[in-house]
């Protein structure tokens, strides 16, 4: 079997039978493993109020492992550096161009680390700043306005940035927003309950956009 129709059946597989979502672990030292509550919640929700049937029980996959293929979306987030080396630039770019679907969402610092990194991923595709008419912003909740601001930090307008392959959204960047951490258990930032539950909605919009559409 052809490596690529290997890729292809792994994600199909996944994707029909087994639907599961995993945080990416990344090198360089940036801590991957911020907002630690985050994406169970966001699974919660979604399981609760958008018919999705998603595990619960959030697995931790490395960026230059086969194990990606499991995971038809992975999320990924921290602080700081980011590093990916050549097999994991290329791990993650079959992942994706196969398709697989990564979240990056900034806890704020991430931004210069990732763009640098994502030109190792895709060298020749450059990410792109995503319309407020599209269909993410609109799959089970209606965001008109866009990507809603969660955390405030430097007062910039969130942004969603992607990355497309055959006109599919395979790789979305949301940054100035911090929808992390609105995810994240309500003690842990003391959100408001509407400020949480914007940022939850999004997400299950992301997560509708990755397993429905």
């Amino acid at each position: 079997m052809k490596l690529h129709t290997f890729i292809f059946l792994f994600i199909y597989t996944s994707v029909t039978c087994a639907q599961s979502v995993a945080i990416l672990k990344y090198n360089g030292g940036g801590d991957w493993y911020s907002n630690p509550t985050a994406l169970a919640n966001l699974v919660k929700f979604c399981n609760d109020n958008i018919d999705t049937n998603i595990k619960e029980n959030i697995k931790t996959v490395d960026v230059g492992s086969i194990d990606i293929f499991q995971y038809p979306f992975l999320h990924m987030t921290g602080h700081g550096n980011v590093f990916f080396s050549d097999d994991d630039s290329e791990n993650l770019r079959k992942y994706l161009i196969s398709g697989g679907f990564l979240h990056i969402d900034d806890n704020y610092g991430m931004v210069p680390y990732v763009t640098k990194e994502l030109k190792k991923v895709f060298p020749n595709k450059e990410l792109i700043e995503i319309p407020k008419t599209h269909p993410i912003f609109k799959t089970a909740y209606d965001f008109p306005n866009g990507l809603p601001k969660i955390h405030e930090h430097d007062g910039k307008a969130p942004k969603a940035m992607g990355v497309f392959h055959k006109s599919r959204l395979i790789l979305l960047f949301t940054f100035e927003s911090d929808l992390g951490d609105g995810w994240e258990d309500q003690e842990v930032h003391n959100d408001t309950e509407d400020v949480r539950q914007k940022a939850l909605k999004m997400g299950a919009n992301i997560m509708k956009y990755v397993f429905v559409n």
